[in-house]
């Protein structure tokens, strides 16, 4: 029985003591222990086996039940301590809650003592505030009450006076009341239901009313519409009356300055009637001479008469402008056929001169129409003659040597621009027509000057430098567009643009594409025995240096031309209006130029290129299979080398302001010629072992002339440019590996195949058969050389063309013939 109940007691022990993961991981944080009895996950086996791991180790059984039983003994100690201090901890918590209650209950009591005296404070303050409210409200009323009524008492008055003093035309003081009045009626507003506020209103729109007509009658009177003015000087009355019209409704006023102004214009309408000798275009003058001196007139006699504000002065040049420009139109309209250039520019001018000065005087506040801001301009290359700044130039006596001057700021914009010259622009059809005569007369002045003075010379300044005429068509069409964008920037500009795009390719026609050389397909009568003696032979080249010269002018002028049409269209897309911009293209023109350079530097190539043809042509009929030793390079290579010295030199010198013509040039030029080299190679067969390595000694020398050829000749040494090595390199090596092919031996025919490809990787069989003809192997062996090359071939990758051309790894030093490695060291022993 006993043992039952210590089972049960333990079973009950281990569920009481059985805690949560969260109880056990915060008592090992609070307090932490490394002894296995401490452990969440005690076993009692581990821990006996733990303790005596092997039989040897229970010989010290008691000492170890000691310590535990000492252990126990000490756990029940604490325990019993702990439990003993616990007893009267269930009483002094009540106690201490009890004394916490009656806290709370003390505090209550005082919060709702000052609750209850709070609320009686606020209640006294509202009763003694609610009499100061009442006095704030009575003294805000009464402030407001005895405010309306003062401004009732000066509306009243002020009315009396304002009718007073209207009926006396005292405007000096109305002036000053009835503005007053305005103001003070306007408090007013809302009391327009009152009767007698309403009266006076009535009775000061009233006033202001028969002042307008008061004031009207007399500006009537002193200045009437019919007869001559009144001989004295503005009286103050009238002064005052403007004073007083700056007050009432803006259409008085308007009604003033109209009739002032037209009746001061009253004497230019009849002196420049259409009928009239003076309203004709070649005494424009004295329409603004007249108006000069009206206004001189009125600054004397009328200017205090007019507010300041009132800028009448304007006024009156702002209307006489707009009475010019309908004269003029009905004038030109009618006498249409007597217009000419001269004298429709002469007028243009004169009157441009008018709004300049018009500019300089008024800033234009009274102008309804203001002529919209212009673009700036932007600065382009100072060689160009559509750098100069237009503003304040006379177009006509511009010079070339005014050409490299800095620019001068740009001149303010012109609000009266157009303000009375727009009415020449219905006839401005005139000056086009002009323009395209003198620009026809030019063109044609320039052809007969280059066929009187000739090409320009070899040695001189002019030889290889830009047309002088080209410089001066443009410096022309600078003056024509400056000229025509003072007139109008609308559809005269879109006219001139197309005579000066019918211009431009009839200089590049006549003056450029039909001037350059024309080239032969005469090869100049030279034979191959010829060539082949080393002697200078200008008569080698096909052009002579001064034809070169020209060639080179051509270009360089074209090259000009192309780069000022260019800025020509920008300029013309900033005069011109902006729905019109879309309609200056001269892309066309740009592509004629484009053409010039593209042609001169053809004609340059085919030169150079036919002087090298019979020296390649003697190449392939040397008889390569006979040669016996390899000496220095052939007589050929000499003569090539011969005419890129000649020629070279020259194009250089006179492209020296193109550079990447030059090099376009020289490029163009290489690609011309390594191809035909390597054709006339394929025609020297049979060749020789000996004659190979000939071959490939000239070609390497040929290599070097090329990689050379931009600074050949020159005594300033320049990098040629990487593009331009890579073709030569390309194409040259190209010509050294089919020599190297031709030099290896072709037993055993594997190896040949195979060496073949790896140095040309090219697969087209018809390049391998030329290889095999320079060789000179007979028509069998060649047979299955070819169905060899053929079953080589690599195979091309899924999805690529079947081109015959293939592409495979250079060579290295180590796959090469011990005898081709022998031939590069005496090619660079002779170099």
């Amino acid at each position: 029985m006993m043992e039952e109940e210590e089972f049960e007691f333990a079973e009950d022990l281990e569920a009481i003591l059985h805690l949560t993961p969260e109880v056990q991981l915060a008592i090992e944080q609070v307090f932490p222990s490394q002894d296995p009895l401490d452990r969440a996950d005690f076993n009692a086996v581990e821990y006996i086996n733990t303790l005596f791991p092997t039989e040897q180790s229970l010989a010290n059984i008691d000492d170890v039940v000691n310590k535990i039983r000492l252990k126990i003994r000490r756990l029940d100690d604490n325990i019993r301590t702990v439990v003993r201090g616990q007893t009267n901890v269930g009483q002094d918590g009540r106690q201490a809650l009890e004394e916490a209650q009656i806290a709370i209950q003390q505090l209550f009591g005082k919060i709702k003592d000052i609750k209850d005296k709070a609320e009686k404070s606020e209640q006294m303050v509202k009763e003694i505030t609610r009499d100061i409210k009442q006095l704030d409200h009575a003294k805000r009323h009464l402030t407001t009450s005895i405010t309306t009524l003062n401004h009732l008492h000066m509306l009243a008055g002020g009315v009396d006076s304002l009718e007073a003093m209207t009926r006396k035309r005292q405007y000096g003081e109305v002036a000053n009341l009835l503005q007053g009045v305005v103001n003070v009626l306007e408090h007013f507003h809302k009391y327009m239901g009152i009767p007698q506020i309403r009266q006076l209103s009535e009775r000061v729109k009233a006033a202001q009313s028969e002042l307008g007509t008061q004031i009207l009658a007399d500006f009537e009177e002193a200045f009437p519409s019919q007869g001559s003015k009144r001989p004295g000087g503005p009286s103050n009355v009238l002064r005052d009356a403007c004073l007083v019209a700056n007050v009432l409704d803006p259409r008085i006023k308007q009604e003033i300055i109209k009739k002032f102004i037209r009746q001061h214009l009253s004497e230019y309408l009849v002196l420049f009637q259409e009928n009239q000798d003076v309203a004709w275009l070649d005494k424009i003058d004295r329409r603004y001479a007249w108006i000069k001196r009206q206004l001189v007139d009125y600054e004397e006699k009328y200017g205090r008469m007019f507010p300041e504000e009132w800028c009448m002065t304007e006024r009156i040049a702002v209307e006489f402008c707009h009475i010019t420009r309908v004269e003029l139109a009905k004038v030109m309209r009618t006498r249409a056929k007597e217009i000419e250039v001269k004298l429709l520019l002469f007028a243009i001018q004169r009157t441009t001169n008018f709004e300049g000065l018009l500019a300089k005087r008024f800033t234009g506040c009274t102008l309804t129409d203001a002529p919209g801001q212009k673009r700036p301009e932007s600065p382009l290359d100072p060689t160009n003659p559509f750098l100069e700044d237009e503003a304040g130039e006379d177009v006509g006596t511009e010079k070339d040597e005014d050409l490299a001057k800095p620019r001068k700021p740009k001149a303010p914009d012109n609000p009266f621009h157009g303000i009375v010259s727009k009415c020449f622009e219905p006839h401005l059809y005139v000056y086009i027509e002009s323009q395209d005569k003198n620009l026809g007369e030019l063109i044609d002045r320039f052809v007969a000057d280059f066929r009187a003075q000739g090409p320009p010379k070899a040695g001189t300044e002019e030889g290889g430098a830009v047309l002088p005429s080209c410089a001066d068509l443009f410096v022309y069409y600078k003056r024509c567009m400056v000229q025509c964008s003072q007139l109008s920037t609308g559809e005269p500009m879109i006219a001139l643009t197309t005579i000066f795009q019918k211009f431009l390719r009839e200089y590049a026609w006549k003056i450029l594409s039909g001037n350059l050389p024309k080239s032969s397909s005469n090869s100049g009568g030279l034979t191959i025995s010829s060539l082949l003696k080393e002697k200078e032979g200008s008569e080698a080249a096909k052009f002579t240096i001064d034809e070169l010269c020209l060639i080179c002018s051509i270009l360089s002028t074209a090259e000009y031309c192309l780069a000022t049409t260019q800025q020509l269209e920008e300029k013309l897309k900033e005069k011109v209006d902006k729905v019109l911009v879309e309609r200056i293209n001269l892309t066309g023109e740009m592509d004629t130029f484009s053409t010039v350079i593209s042609n001169s530097i053809q004609l340059l190539v085919q030169d150079l290129d036919a002087a090298c043809d019979p020296a390649l042509t003697a190449m392939s009929k040397m008889p390569w299979q006979s040669v016996e030793h390899v000496g220095d390079q052939s007589p050929y290579v000499t003569s090539i080398i011969m005419h890129i010295k000649q020629n070279v030199p020259i194009i250089r010198d006179n492209l020296a302001s193109t550079r990447k013509y030059f090099t376009q040039f020289c490029i163009k030029f290489t690609n011309s010629f390594i191809p035909k080299f390597i054709n006339h190679l394929f025609r020297c067969k049979p060749i020789s072992m000996v004659g190979a390595e000939q071959l490939l000694l000239d070609t390497h020398s040929l290599k070097t002339v090329l990689l050379d050829l931009p600074s050949i000749g020159s005594q300033v040494l320049r990098k040629a440019p990487a593009s331009y090595t890579k073709i030569v390199v390309k194409g040259m090596t190209r010509a050294e590996m089919i020599l190297k092919v031709v030099m290896a031996p072709h037993e055993p025919p594997v190896v040949f195949v195979d060496n073949y490809i790896k140095l040309l990787a090219d697969g087209n069989p018809e390049t391998f058969q030329k290889i095999l003809d320079m060789k000179g192997l007979k028509r069998s062996e060649q047979s299955s050389m070819l169905e060899l090359f053929r079953q080589r071939l690599p195979t091309p990758p899924s999805g690529a063309d079947g081109g015959p051309s293939l592409s495979f790894s250079a060579p290295t030093p180590e796959q090469e013939s011990s005898r081709i490695r022998k031939l590069e060291k005496l090619i660079k022993k002779r170099l």
